[in-house]
């Protein structure tokens, strides 16, 4: 890695915590929230929080078919439509300059989810995505701060 982000600067790190705690505490399923972490990871190419976020995954039992299937999901029939609701919702909030967060997306999402749930969503994609950038532009790979 070309930093450690942590030691560099400990109150970003822990900016970040705060973050993640919010989301790991907002109701959201924890299969879920992986799934969200994993697919925004996959599209923001972060070996890292891969790496990372497929073990945690696998660790809550989530099943191999279904993570190596998250790349091409919407051709998969292993997730729930309120799943591949989020899965959308987690690719136009990563990629959110080319498309924004079209209407018709926002009520297929309130379909599942109220107003602060969609909020909690949105914060747990916005978390994954600060975590990807922060990893990728340090330079971390898998394995980083495993013994840490």
């Amino acid at each position: 890695m070309r930093l450690n982000y942590r030691k560099a600067n400990p109150e970003a790190f822990q900016t970040m915590l705060k973050l993640e705690s919010y989301t790991k505490n907002s109701g959201i399923d924890p299969k879920l929230l992986e799934l969200i972490k994993i697919r925004a990871s996959q599209l923001n190419g972060c070996a890292f929080c891969l790496h990372m976020h497929t073990k945690e995954a696998r660790a809550m039992g989530e099943s191999e078919e279904r993570i190596y299937l998250l790349n091409a999901w919407r051709e998969a029939h292993c997730y729930t439509e309120e799943e591949k609701a989020v899965l959308s919702l987690t690719e136009a909030v990563t990629l959110i300059s080319e498309k924004g967060v079209p209407e018709s997306l926002y009520k297929q999402v309130r379909e599942y989810f109220d107003e602060q749930q969609y909020v909690a969503l949105i914060m747990a994609i916005n978390t994954i995505n600060c975590w990807n950038r922060i990893a990728i532009a340090t330079g971390m790979v898998p394995g980083d701060f495993e013994s840490v």
